[in-house]
């Protein structure tokens, strides 16, 4: 049995299915993990999501920032943006079916030393704290007030994590941290307009892995969401978005022996649905 962990699909269907056949991927045998963002700017995110969804405990996903965007939009809580491509959902005979279930996935996923989630972790957080803190952020989405939720959850502030934040302030910051940090300070701080590459990233800010004395440090962090970063693979931190979407790469680490794995996507080149 092998685990593969994918990174961000973003509805690049072909390309997966295309990723699987090159690693021999077998649902009875093997297990799939997902980085989250399994929808939009690709052209079949309906697609992507009956297959995850068909292999049932045989997958794993995080849920991305576009992930949530898909529900903001279904709840109608928020227009769709001009860039994106996940109306075969919102059409699909199986609309409400796939959207609860996609409700129902995780923020973060811990097994062994590994930790998964779409875009990292605050320095301050323990793995134990953050798979606690997306316990909450869970709970509030699967609950019968998940709309409300949903009709709070964007927005910028707090930039900061503090102990003692409640409500909806709470939420948000946990999930903006793992949806959509790439950078923060020293001591923490996110900084969200910066999606390009290291070396132009806003003085005081750091990739968020390599804050000094990081609570997660022990633990190997798998994420995706920085696709101008592309594959990275450290003892401590490993990125899986290789910008599919982009016409690049769709990547696949077996977690038993760190092998990497690649598809190009040259059909989805010159893709200019926007930034992420």
């Amino acid at each position: 049995m092998s685990t593969y962990v994918i990174g961000d699909v973003q509805g690049c269907y072909e390309p997966l299915r295309r990723l699987l056949d090159r690693v021999a991927f077998d649902p009875l045998r093997d297990a799939l993990w997902f980085v989250g963002d399994l929808v939009n700017r690709g052209p079949q995110s309906r697609e992507v999501v009956r297959f995850v969804r068909s292999l049932g405990e045989n997958a794993v996903t995080v849920l991305g920032n576009h992930d949530l965007a898909l529900l903001v939009v279904a709840e109608g809580i928020h227009q769709p943006h001009a860039t994106d491509t996940f109306h075969d959902i919102l059409t699909a005979p199986d609309r409400d079916e796939l959207l609860h279930w996609l409700r129902h996935q995780r923020l973060i996923h811990t097994e062994g030393n590994y930790v998964m989630v779409h875009a990292g972790l605050l320095p301050q957080w323990s793995v134990e704290q953050a798979a606690a803190l997306a316990r909450e952020v869970e709970d509030a989405l699967r609950g019968e007030g998940y709309r409300e939720f949903l009709a709070r959850m964007y927005g910028n502030e707090p930039v900061r994590w503090r102990e003692d934040l409640s409500g909806y302030d709470r939420l948000r910051i946990i999930v903006n941290a793992m949806t959509r940090m790439r950078l923060a300070t020293a001591d923490g701080s996110m900084e969200f307009r910066h999606k390009l590459g290291l070396a132009s990233a806003p003085a005081g800010y750091l990739p968020w892995y390599d804050v000094p004395a990081r609570s997660s440090r022990d633990a190997c962090v798998i994420f995706g969401h920085w696709a101008a970063l592309g594959l990275l693979t450290r003892e401590d931190a490993v990125c899986l978005d290789s910008g599919c979407v982009w016409g690049r790469a769709l990547s696949a680490l077996r977690l038993e022996d760190r092998c990497v794995t690649q598809c190009g996507c040259p059909e989805l080149a010159g893709n200019d649905a926007g930034g992420q």
